[in-house]
This record gives structure tokens, sequence and C-alpha cells, in this order.
């Protein structure tokens, strides 16, 4: 092989290296906090508490190069007084969209079966959440 065609070859090689696919990171495990919301990480995917709601995101949250997801999960309303045993649960499938961005996550979630977006929401890993329940 000549000297221009180990040249070559050896840049070929090195921008394949730098241009490989890295593994997706995942959000942090633990406890987000944020007004109006606390979200609780774990490895295969997280709980929402808001003022008069709750939900589950049903999916591990892995971070696309962007610090970018998308997960499914459900979101349930609540309502202030008593909760009669035969009241059934005001769930809904539900869309989390979040982006993370100098440790600020940026969260919406849409009610799937209506296309409601619900407002947008910021956390950040370990802030002690400021929830007002509903009476």
């Amino acid at each position: 092989m000549d000297r221009h065609a180990r040249l070559a070859l050896a840049l070929v090689v090195a921008v394949s290296a730098g241009c490989s696919p890295t593994a997706p990171d995942r959000l942090t495990v633990g406890t987000w906090g944020g007004d109006h919301i606390r979200l609780d990480v774990t490895a295969t995917g997280a709980t929402t508490e808001y003022d008069c709601a709750h939900g589950t995101i049903d999916e591990s949250l892995l971070l696309d190069r962007d610090g970018r997801f998308s997960a499914i999960g459900t979101h349930t309303i609540e309502h202030g007084g008593p909760i009669r045993i035969d009241d059934p649960p005001n769930r809904h499938p539900a869309r989390y969209d979040g982006q993370l961005s100098g440790g600020l996550l940026r969260l919406t979630v849409t009610l799937t079966d209506t296309q409601q977006r619900l407002e947008a929401f910021s956390v950040r890993f370990g802030a002690i959440p400021r929830l007002l329940k509903c009476l």
C-alpha cells in the first residue's frame, strides 16, 4: 500500500470513529422538583405528582443527543373533597415530552385521547417540589 492509500485509509478510519453513534443518556434517577410538580424518575419510568393530579411514565426516559425524550404513560385528574369508593379515576393516556438543558428539564404533558396539552413544567434534579394539593 503506497503512502497516499495509507493516508486515505487513516482518514476514513478517523472520520468514521468520530461519527459513530453514541448510546442515548438516561434522565438521572431520583426526585426532580419544581413549581406545582414532583417527578420521581426510576430506571424504567417515572411517577408524577401535581397540585390536583398524578401520573405515570411507563417507559425509560432515554435522552437523544439534544437532551429530548418522548414517553407514554397516564395522567389522572384529581379533585378536592372526599373521594367516594365507587368514584372511578379520571385517568387518561398521556404523552410526556421533555428536554433537558443546563440541568433544567422542561416537561409538557399531552392527554392523547383528547389532544389537550397541559401547561409546561420546569423541574431540576434534587430541587424541592412545591405542590399546593387541591382541597
